[in-house]
């Protein structure tokens, strides 16, 4: 018996210029895996969904070329979920496309059997509705009153702020003009080079009004870990690690640096890693934090399946996209919920 693999490209136009501190985009290229046993002409249907990074050297042509790899290196043979891993960890493929593959085989091994995600998985219920933040991304700051207005920020319990040394004071200071008191999230996709440069930054801002910062995400680069222990004692905020921990790390160290963790399944290349991060990180005493790349609500779906093993979720990728394609996941007054059948794109 054999199992019959797919993988094509999704182009998916965003709402908006969404902007960081290394690069800017108006569209994104996410590719959709599939899985289905060839033998059987009314199988159940996997899918899952890679959203490449180029911040990890991720491009859809490259994904497609090792996906072409690994169907020569023996795909279509695995069988298992653990025959599947240890052909995953022999070929070593992009991290997004190993969530991809692995992610749709659980939602086929899930459809065979009749069980929940959650139940293979081993982990409790998700809740009905999971609050989620929304991010603001890097923009003229004159700008940011009318976007808070068009995007319903108001809604979300908890927004992001994506910053950069540049214009991260004027932003966060239109944003709490419109916004103030709310939680923040302010993300610097490691844009600052040092920690005192930064601590300088976190001076300036503590005095605007109406700030609440509910924590700092990868200010630094991930190769700054000597910065990141200098710093961890003097932030006025807890620090998250992003780029810092992909799909392994040493968390006795990470303990020294951040405060917390910020795992994605597109990181971790898998379910069952992200699972594992998740867990080493409340072992070393941190907090958990769940998020995504630009995603349609077949990712955000994934996601959702975790959600009890975090204590903050940022999950918003999927309403970056305009007209997004599948509606696995709604958003109301910033709570997500998911649907309950395990995603089945073939009857959309």
């Amino acid at each position: 018996m054999s199992l019959l693999w797919n993988l094509r490209t999704h182009e998916l136009p965003l709402r908006y210029t969404w902007k960081i501190s290394r690069n800017a985009s108006t569209a994104k290229t996410n590719l959709l895996a599939s899985v289905t046993d060839a033998d059987r002409a009314t199988a159940a249907v996997g899918w899952g969904e890679a959203a490449p990074n180029v911040r990890y050297g991720e491009t859809p042509a490259g994904l497609l070329l090792e996906f072409e790899r690994l169907l020569s290196a023996g795909l279509s043979r695995v069988r298992l979920w653990e025959e599947l891993e240890e052909l995953l960890a022999a070929e070593a493929p992009a991290h997004a496309l190993r969530f991809a593959l692995e992610s749709a085989y659980v939602h086929w091994e899930a459809q065979k059997t009749g069980r929940t995600v959650g139940q293979l998985l081993g982990l409790p219920p998700a809740p009905a509705a999971v609050p989620t933040a929304f991010s603001l991304p890097i923009m003229e700051p004159g700008a940011v009153a009318g976007f808070v207005r068009e995007q319903q920020m108001a809604r979300f319990a908890v927004l992001k702020v994506k910053v950069n040394q540049e214009s991260g004071f004027a932003l966060l200071q239109a944003l709490t003009r419109e916004l103030p008191g709310r939680p923040l999230i302010i993300d610097g996709n490691e844009a600052w080079t040092d920690a005192d440069s930064l601590l300088r930054f976190l001076e300036e801002i503590q005095n605007l009004p109406g700030l609440r910062v509910r924590l700092l995400e990868q200010p630094l680069p991930a190769d700054c870990a000597a910065d990141y222990r200098y710093l961890r004692p003097r932030s006025p905020y807890p620090l998250f690690a992003d780029e810092s921990v992909t799909d392994a790390a040493d968390f006795g160290d990470i303990a020294q640096q951040f405060h917390g963790v910020n795992m994605k399944l597109m990181k971790a290349g898998g379910y069952r890693n992200g699972i594992r991060l998740l867990l080493q990180t409340r072992a070393h005493g941190l907090q958990t934090m769940l998020g995504c790349m630009v995603e349609t609500s077949l990712g955000i779906w994934s996601a959702l399946q975790v959600s009890p093993l975090a204590d903050v979720c940022d999950l918003d990728g999927f309403l970056i996209v305009r007209d997004e394609p599948f509606g696995l996941v709604r958003e109301e007054n910033g709570l997500l919920s998911a649907q309950a059948a395990v995603p089945d794109l073939v009857t959309l």
